[in-house]
């Protein structure tokens, strides 16, 4: 049973991961060729990301619950509900993409000002942001229908179009970014353009494999006063819970801000490796959403908990495995940035610091992430992210940079604490099976 389970869960999590091992590879590219320009340079495109940052944990809400309705409903081989429920999620997607575009379009140097007063910064964090405001639609649909081709036991479709994207999104930055066949060097405004084009087909790929895929789509919303309820009761947490975490998150980027444009530079070498590496995991978390989801649509709780427990395990394992791949290798990285002695050595720093909270992170992404939430009782996951995030990982943060001005390493590393609070109230959770359930 095992050894079937796991080359099931394989081909899902091999697709979904070497995706995301994908687009936060040629992350680290476009990052490594925006950091020729300078720290003020990568400083402006770590905060010009950070809105793009918090919608697509939104969006990415939105596509869990996508994952966790329409893999439950093709466990019961409800069609009719699958369609419905991807309409839904669609229309969700695109309210929320229009939200952000507004914001960003109107109000790209008020959010810049919010993370650094550095006016070397502002100006090109401003203009970034304005630029990645027109993908916000494109990346959620592209989001949202990904996770249904995956649900279709697809996954590879997906990463072969984030390979063509990414491609196409690192290509344009050569010629943009620096100057080249006969275009001019655009510097940070280049990076921003050759996303905007690398979204645009991405989305338009996205949608021909989709209908490929699914045949004729029945666009419908009509739900009935019981579906609505259910669907909002799961959405609605489970979207706030991403919401609060990822303002957290650029609460810490704040903090980081201020303590100085070499800190902030320092710790955005780092999220390409972080993304990196948690890419190659994130395919286990997925996979527990899809897998577990069906199990749950057919009701067949026993097996969903003990296929559970596998999944956290075969997260466990690879995390160790690449934490000690990155302690080993994190110097040669740092080495690829033109920058200051000090922020090079900053940026290996909290590459250590990363990797022995790595294990943590992946197992809160699996279990919480993915096998939890298959469920569609969102609101524990709500609890979880919303109490570690604000009622340990903020309040460390502002105490120590803030309150204390410890050295960013330790600020980093005593705020992250938060990660094992929320592990240790996950497998609580989880062990009194109480996330189980089945969609009516």
């Amino acid at each position: 049973m095992e050894d079937k389970f796991f080359k099931t869960s394989m081909q899902i999590a091999i697709p979904v991961s070497l995706q995301a091992m994908l687009q936060s590879s040629f992350s680290m590219i476009d990052q490594v060729m925006v950091g020729q320009l300078g720290t003020s340079q990568i400083a402006a495109v770590e905060i010009g990301g950070k809105p793009g940052f918090i919608f697509n944990f939104v969006a990415g809400a939105v596509a869990t619950i996508t994952g966790i309705m329409v893999s439950q409903y093709i466990g019961k081989k409800d069609e009719k509900s699958v369609q419905k429920s991807l309409s839904v999620n669609l229309l969700t997607v695109t309210v929320i993409a229009a939200i952000f575009f507004a914001l960003c379009f109107a109000f790209p140097e008020n959010i810049a000002e919010i993370f650094t007063k550095d006016n070397s910064v502002l100006n090109e964090a401003g203009l970034y942001i304005r630029t990645m405001s027109v993908t916000f639609l494109m990346s959620g649909i592209g989001i949202v229908l990904a996770v249904m081709i995956r649900c279709r036991n697809k996954a590879k479709y997906p990463l072969y179009i984030s390979a063509v994207s990414a491609v196409v999104n690192t290509g344009l930055n050569w010629i943009f970014i620096f100057g080249h066949f006969g275009s001019r060097a655009m510097g940070v405004q280049g990076a921003a353009l050759a996303s905007v084009l690398g979204q645009a087909v991405n989305v338009a790929l996205m949608i021909f494999v989709f209908f490929r895929v699914n045949g004729k789509f029945h666009f419908s919303i009509n739900l009935g006063k019981s579906e609505t309820i259910q669907y909002f009761a799961m959405l609605v947490p489970v979207v706030l819970s991403e919401l609060l975490w990822t303002i957290g998150q650029n609460v810490n980027t704040y903090i980081y801000g201020h303590m100085g444009t070499k800190e902030l530079a320092g710790m955005s070498m780092t999220g390409p490796v972080q993304g990196l590496l948690i890419g190659m995991l994130s395919g286990l978390s997925q996979a527990a959403g899809i897998l577990i989801g069906k199990r749950l649509g057919e009701k067949e709780y026993e097996k969903a908990y003990r296929e559970s427990v596998l999944l956290c395990i075969y997260g466990l394992i690879g995390s160790l495995v690449l934490s000690a791949m990155l302690i080993m290798l994190r110097g040669i990285y740092a080495d690829l940035y033109n920058v200051e002695a000090d922020v090079h050595s900053i940026g290996s720093a909290l590459l250590l610091a990363f990797a022995v909270l790595a294990p943590v992170k992946v197992e809160n992404m699996i279990l919480s992430g993915g096998i939890i939430r298959s469920g569609g009782r969102t609101k524990y996951i709500m609890f979880i992210d919303v109490f570690g995030t604000w009622c340990v990982g903020v309040p460390l943060g502002i105490i120590t940079g803030i309150v204390l001005h410890m050295p960013i390493v330790w600020v980093y590393f005593i705020l992250s604490q938060e990660e094992l609070v929320r592990l240790i109230i996950g497998i609580v959770m989880f062990r009194k099976r109480k996330w189980m359930n089945t969609l009516e």
